[in-house]
C-alpha cells in the first residue's frame, strides 16, 4: 500500500512510475487529496498522519533530529500506535532521530521478532511492550489533522514564531497566547515542524529553533 501527498494519478517523484504501477496493480493507491494535485511540502504532514493512522506500528529505522519521520512518530503516538526504531552510532547524524525515540522510550528493534512480540495481539488491546515503554500513549482522536493554507495559515506561522523566541511554552499556552483556534495552531506547528524552524521539549513544550 502507498500514501501518496497529492493525486492518485500523479507520480511524485517521477522516477517512482513503474512503482507506483506496480503498487495500484496489486495492492493500493490511497490520497485525501483530489485527482491532478501536484504534492507541496503542506501535503506531507496529513499525508504521514493517513501511513501512521493505518499501521499497527511505526518503525523509524534511520531518522535525523529534525526528519519528518520524527513526526510520523509523533502522529503514531497520538493515534494510540506503537512507535519501534533502530538503534545506531551517536556518530552518524542519520541516527540522531531513532536514537532521541529511544531514549524518550520508543520500542528499540533489532529484529523483525522484536516487531512481532512487541505487537502480541493488538486487536485485543494494548500491548505488554506498550505497557512497560516510558511513551505516553493518548486516546485516539479520530478528528483529521489540520492541513493550514492561504494567508490566515502563514499569519499564524509568524505570529506563533514570534511567540516562541522568547521561551519555550507548551501548546496550550500557545494557543492562548496567539487567541487563535487550536486547529489553526496545531496545523501551523506542523508545517513549522516539518520546516526545522521548531523543537519540542519534555512536558509537551516548543521553542523555536533560531
Amino acid at each position: 500500500m502507498a500514501v501518496l501527498a497529492g493525486g492518485v494519478d500523479v507520480t511524485y517523484p517521477p522516477e517512482n512510475a513503474e512503482l507506483h504501477e506496480r503498487i495500484a496493480a496489486e495492492g493500493a493507491v490511497i490520497s485525501e487529496q483530489p485527482m491532478g494535485l501536484q504534492p507541496t511540502a503542506r501535503h506531507f504532514p496529513p499525508r504521514n498522519r493517513l501511513i501512521s493512522g493505518l499501521s499497527l506500528g511505526v518503525l523509524v529505522v534511520e531518522a535525523a533530529i529534525r526528519s519528518g519521520s520524527l513526526i510520523t512518530a509523533r502522529m503514531a503516538l497520538e493515534q494510540g500506535h506503537e512507535v519501534f526504531a533502530v538503534p545506531g552510532s551517536p556518530r552518524d547524524p542519520r541516527a540522531g532521530g531513532a536514537n532521541k525515540l529511544l531514549r524518550d522510550g520508543a520500542l528499540l528493534t533489532e529484529t523483525a521478532e522484536d516487531v512481532i512480540e512487541a505487537l502480541n495481539s493488538p486487536l485485543h488491546g494494548v500491548s505488554e511492550a506498550r505497557a512497560r515503554s516510558g511513551l505516553e500513549y493518548p486516546t485516539p482522536d479520530s478528528t483529521p489533522a489540520p492541513t493550514p493554507s492561504g494567508p490566515e495559515s502563514d499569519d499564524a506561522r509568524e505570529y506563533i514564531v514570534e511567540i516562541l523566541v522568547s521561551a519555550p511554552v507548551t501548546i496550550d499556552e500557545l494557543v492562548r497566547e496567539c487567541q487563535l483556534s487550536a486547529r489553526i495552531v496545531q496545523g501551523a506547528l506542523l508545517e513549522l515542524e516539518l520546516a526545522g524552524r521548531i523543537e519540542r521539549h519534555p512536558g509537551n513544550r516548543i521553542s523555536v529553533l533560531l
